[in-house]
Formats: structure tokens, sequence, C-alpha cells
């Protein structure tokens, strides 16, 4: 599958070697694609990088891994529409604090900007070096990735690539309530949890 992946920090730079391991094709966006040439090298299986709007002209699926604060520059709308897009992005300011959203939720708030995207909240509750050192596991030893969203196939495909990295996904529910779960300073987030765990937590929630 081709995948771009705008933001080439922890996050993006660590899922596109993951991806790239389990053979999907990569195109990094990247406001300084010149200087990614080792990113490339460690990913191999022919990435690519260059702008953020070839990487999301490029990708069948497209993964927002730049800071939740700029999301206002990413490239215009209408080159997200029918795309499997990836939120991984979390409310943070710049000095670090989480951002109070009130009623609403980050990704709903991204929603409103890629109209016709078929977003999906994943990749955003897990720290950079569990998801660096932990994937790649099989059987009872794997973390969960949580993902939310409001399309049923776009949620499958994500964890279709979400297994590929050896993790296990699962779904907390739509955008709005599945999407409340996942962010920062919830009990899920930032947690180690196998599958057995984190059923066993989501169920306590509900109670």
């Amino acid at each position: 599958m081709k995948i771009g992946i705008l933001g080439t920090g922890h996050i993006g730079g660590t899922l596109g070697k993951h991806l790239a391991k389990a053979w999907h094709v990569i195109f990094y966006g990247s406001r300084h694609p010149k200087d990614l040439e080792m990113l490339l090298k460690e990913s191999g299986n022919g990435a690519q990088a260059g702008t953020l709007e070839e990487a999301v002209r490029f990708g069948d699926v497209v993964v927002l891994a730049i800071p939740w604060r700029k999301k206002e520059d990413l490239p215009p709308p209408d080159l997200f529409k029918g795309k499997v897009v990836i939120d991984a992005m979390n409310p943070y300011s710049a000095f670090g604090t989480i951002i109070d959203l009130g009623e609403t939720t980050s990704s709903e708030e991204v929603a409103k900007l890629l109209p016709g995207a078929r977003l999906v909240k994943a990749f955003n509750t897990m720290g950079f070096n569990d998801l660096q050192s932990k994937a790649f596991k099989s059987g009872k030893d794997r973390l969960t990735i949580f993902v939310a969203g409001d399309d049923v196939d776009a949620k499958r495909i994500v964890s279709g690539l979400i297994e590929d990295i050896g993790f296990v996904p699962i779904d907390t529910g739509s955008l709005r309530e599945g999407g409340r779960l996942q962010q920062p300073g919830s009990p899920i987030n930032t947690k180690q949890l196998t599958e057995e765990q984190a059923r066993a937590l989501l169920q306590s929630l509900k109670k």
C-alpha cells in the first residue's frame, strides 16, 4: 500500500520505518525533504521524500504526524477527499500542555478542516519509545494500539496496518466518543496494554 506520512519526527519517522519494513511504500512529506537522506536509507523499500502536498497526493493512506497546533498548515483539503487519513496528533500547546477543547475532540476539529477525508484516530496513545521498541511482536506479547472513527471500512484498513507492524488494534468507537477516550489524560493514553489488559480497562470504563 502507498502511504504518505506528513511529519518526520519521532512518531512519523518511526511509523514510516515500521510500515516500510512491512513492505508498504512510504512517501515522507516535509518542509525540508532534502534533509531526510538518512531516514530514507533507514526506511528502505523505495521510500521517498517530498513536500507535504506531494505526500498527500501519493498516499492511498495519509498519516498526520505534525504538531496538532499546526494543523491549519496542512495541504489543501480537497487533496484528502476520499483518502483514509490517520490522525496521530494530540492537542498539545507549544509549551507541552494539553489544550482544553471543551466539548469537542482533537480529531473532530481535524475532520472540520478535511471534509470528505475518511478520518481515523490512531497511533496517538502510544509513546514514541514503545512504538519504536515494541513493534513486530507476536502472540500475547503484542501491545494495543487504539482506533476510533466513523468510517467502518477505513478503521478496518488502519487496523490492518497496525497488525502489519506487530500490534493489536482495538476499536474504541466513533470519532467523538472513541476519540475522547484516546485524548491525552485519558485512562488509556500512554499505557502499555496487552489486548487482554486493554479490553478489561475499556470494559471497566463503561461501568
